[in-house]
């Protein structure tokens, strides 16, 4: 048998475009002949779907596996030429395929995926051949995992459109209220989808970050105050901050002198003061924590009650179900998004998967 040497394979690579290992199986099968091994490529599919890697792939799927436990939960992109694919039930089966097998193989590294193997091929090959087999281009572009520790319980959210996919995990006091905070956590997870915060928390926020965002806010009000004044309209408040990140100890002492200040001038008894203070400084917080309300899931006013935070929901549901919810996982996918913190389109980013 000929030997298959490393410059053999990245020949017939760049000619067939089919993956590393598919051609060097081939080349086996030909016994070295690259021609051959063209042929076999070809009769196999790949050849047809390497027709089809310069074609850009910027439609598709975003898919959600939670496993039955609620112990795990996995989320996948991939891509399709157009629309009208992604909506194909050959290419919505193939989606919740390789998303249930991303999660069975305990991998989240798109590389590390296509080495293994799934019903007894080469998953680059099995790929290839639904590339050939549905007729358009297709990218697995990302996965994602949560897995639930200890007393810990995971979910997640696709939106039926397929753009958009969310997975939670939380950690909980105890295991029976892992299990009952399953549904709550599926509805944050709806929420996540249609709010699309960044980070969980305030806490997460960089400092510097935040002081310019606050300068930037200010100057946006108040510009806006301008046009309000000139229409006789009421004015906008202007926030002094944008973030809890900002309202220390020694700011909400302040704010509080400054509220007993108003209600001294009010008249108001100083014995119900105890009343109407905690739901002024609710006010104060909320006021000046514009930024944490569209970046942070837990500062977001929850879509299915807007009066309360997701942080207040969490809070009423762990008394209710008698134990401590805390979210300490996120991911949200939306089709196409952050290819631009890597400084490329999407075609180029394509493109490169596919070399």
């Amino acid at each position: 048998m000929a030997e298959i040497t490393a410059a053999m394979v990245k020949e017939l690579r760049g000619m067939s475009g089919a993956g590393m290992m598919d051609c060097k199986k081939a080349l086996g099968e030909a016994n070295g002949d690259i021609e051959k091994a063209m042929e076999i490529l070809r009769e196999k599919g790949l050849g047809k779907a390497a027709k089809k890697s310069d074609r850009l792939a910027s439609e598709g799927l975003v898919s959600v596996e939670v496993s039955d436990d609620f112990k795990v939960a996995t989320m996948t992109e991939i891509n399709s030429e157009t629309d009208f694919v992604a909506k194909n039930e050959n290419f919505i089966n193939l989606t919740k395929k390789v998303t249930k097998f991303a999660q069975e193989c305990d991998s989240v590294d798109v590389d590390e995926i296509k080495t293994k193997e799934i019903d007894g091929v080469n998953f680059e090959e099995f790929f290839n051949t639904q590339i050939a087999t549905i007729g358009e281009n297709l990218v697995l572009r990302r996965v994602a995992t949560i897995k639930a520790g200890e007393n810990g319980v995971v979910n997640g959210y696709a939106h039926s459109n397929g753009r958009v996919g969310v997975i939670i995990g939380a950690a909980c006091e105890n295991e029976e209220v892992a299990k009952k905070a399953a549904g709550l956590l599926k509805n944050i997870a709806m929420h996540a989808a249609a709010m699309k915060p960044k980070y969980i928390s305030y806490k997460e926020l960089d400092p510097e970050f935040v002081e310019k965002e606050t300068a930037a806010l200010k100057a946006e009000v108040e510009k806006e105050n301008e046009e309000l004044k000139r229409l006789g309209k009421t004015l906008k408040h202007v926030p002094k901050y944008a973030s809890r990140l900002q309202l220390t100890d020694e700011v909400m002492a302040e704010a509080k002198k400054e509220l007993e200040a108003k209600l001294k001038e009010q008249g108001k008894p100083e014995k119900i003061w105890d009343r109407i203070i905690p739901g002024q400084l609710e006010r104060f917080v909320a006021d000046n924590t514009l930024l944490d309300q569209e970046l942070t899931l837990l500062s977001q006013f929850y879509v299915m009650d807007d009066k309360k935070t997701v942080e207040q929901v969490l809070k009423e549901e762990s008394e209710k179900l008698g134990g401590k919810i805390e979210i300490v996982d996120y991911v949200r996918f939306e089709l196409g998004e952050g290819l631009e913190k890597k400084g490329c389109d999407f075609a180029s980013e394509v493109a490169e998967q596919l070399k």
